[in-house]
């Protein structure tokens, strides 16, 4: 780990980032105080992520009821109104989206 204080932490940025990517960790320091720390990023993946289920895991299917539309007491569930809520007037209550 090197240490580096702001003012010449500026003066030699680049020099500093040849040192990071290389695997190097650099702390900032204001007033010899450790404020930042400079360090090489993680590498990306090269190759696509793969899309499905993972090897050796069973595959899911998805039901046909997950198309099915939601019932009215459904849709007040996810509008965040209980049926029970007594400050659920008709005029606070959204508009039903389907009858």
């Amino acid at each position: 780990m090197f240490k580096v204080n702001v003012f010449e932490a500026k003066a030699k940025l680049s020099e500093l980032l040849d040192r990071a990517a290389q695997g190097e960790r650099i702390v900032i320091c204001r007033r010899n105080r450790p404020i930042a720390e400079l360090r090489p990023v993680e590498s990306s993946r090269s190759e696509p992520r793969p899309i499905g289920p993972l090897p050796g895991e069973p595959t899911f299917e998805v039901p046909a009821s997950l198309f099915e539309p939601l019932s009215n007491d459904e849709l007040d569930l996810w509008d965040g109104i209980a049926p029970t809520d007594p400050l659920a007037t008709a005029e606070a209550q959204p508009a039903r989206r389907r009858s």
